[in-house]
């Protein structure tokens, strides 16, 4: 399966081009074509696969491969410089609808787009899921606080915690960074935790993640200072001198790289990611940076303004307040 980072001005104009077909054109999901295999980027060798209860998975028709790709090829094929890959065909968190995840590549970049498809399988929607209810981000707040596993700073009971799912390679976690420190500058009462996301797509995204776990669990410290280091030496980071730059920028960190580069090779640390990861996915991550503020979704790209105010809203539902709504009813007599 295949995440990406955020990219904003080719993704606009996928979406609209996907939006415009699903309203106007109602193009037939089923219908094949023989050329397909010439445009699809090869698939990756794990095979979508349903990660919802089995009680969904029994209550929810997915499309196949071949009906994704002939959809796909019917959108775009007009364009041979755009390709797409199928990262993810199960059932969604909505009974009956099936999600289908895409990325999109073009000459400006690429990005994840999300398909939810009805039963019939002739209708789908763009778009985020969100949830919904009188305290629509009670469940996502839970699954965070039961499953983060990556390095931690602030107060541990503290009235608001800022969970960040990054990728060491993704440019855009890269210049989320100074705003979130900007933020935690502002708001030393919350807590923030560093989730690992590392994208397929990133060639050595896995590694960097592996150290990132590696020195939390030896130096809370450390961590923080090689997290910034690689951010600023990102560009020259390449999969040939990956194992080298990790271990130099270790060294300057104040960690054992050796030590570090032993823990990062173990199965038990990459298992971690993968938690990570599945974590993420769970919650609802399809790209980085993704911050989630007491389980509201908040992209890491959003102006710092907009994130603190979410901070203090938050911080202000732990205490009584004369400015929440009341729950008491008023009796009449």
């Amino acid at each position: 399966m295949t995440y990406t980072h955020r990219t904003r001005r080719p993704v606009a104009v996928f979406l609209i081009v996907l939006a415009l077909v699903f309203l106007a054109c109602q193009i037939s999901v089923a219908q094949a074509q023989p050329k397909l295999s010439l445009r699809p980027v090869s698939q990756s060798s794990e095979k979508p696969a349903a990660q919802a209860s089995s009680a969904a998975a029994c209550s929810t028709a997915l499309p196949s491969e071949d009906t994704v790709n002939s959809f796909l090829f019917q959108t775009f094929g007009y364009d041979p410089q755009i390709t797409w890959k199928i990262t993810d065909i199960r059932p969604s968190e909505v009974p009956g609808l099936a999600e289908v995840n895409v990325l999109v590549s073009g000459p400006q970049g690429s990005n994840p787009n999300r398909l939810l498809v009805s039963s019939d399988g002739k209708h789908a929607v763009a778009g985020d899921i969100i949830p919904f209810g009188a305290k629509p981000y009670e469940d996502a707040r839970a699954k965070l606080e039961k499953g983060v596993n990556g390095p931690a700073k602030g107060p541990a009971k503290a009235p608001v915690t800022i969970v960040e799912f990054s990728d060491m390679q993704c440019p855009h976690c890269q210049k989320a960074a100074p705003i979130i420190e900007s933020l935690l500058a502002q708001e030393p009462d919350a807590r923030f935790v560093f989730q690992n996301f590392p994208l397929p797509g990133h060639n050595w995204a896995e590694k960097a993640a592996e150290f990132v776990d590696c020195i939390g669990r030896a130096s809370g410290d450390a961590v923080w200072k090689f997290i910034q280091k690689t951010f600023e030496d990102q560009e020259n980071i390449t999969a040939a001198n990956v194992d080298e730059k990790l271990k130099a920028i270790a060294t300057a960190s104040g960690a054992n790289a050796d030590e570090i580069a032993a823990c990062a090779s173990k199965p038990d640390t990459k298992a971690r990611i993968e938690a990570s990861i599945a974590l993420g996915k769970s919650v609802g991550v399809t790209g980085t940076p993704t911050l989630y503020i007491n389980g509201r979704q908040v992209g890491g790209g959003n102006p710092l303004e907009m994130q603190k105010k979410i901070v203090d809203f938050e911080t202000s539902q732990d205490q009584p307040s004369k400015d929440q709504p009341s729950k008491e009813k008023t009796n009449k007599d």
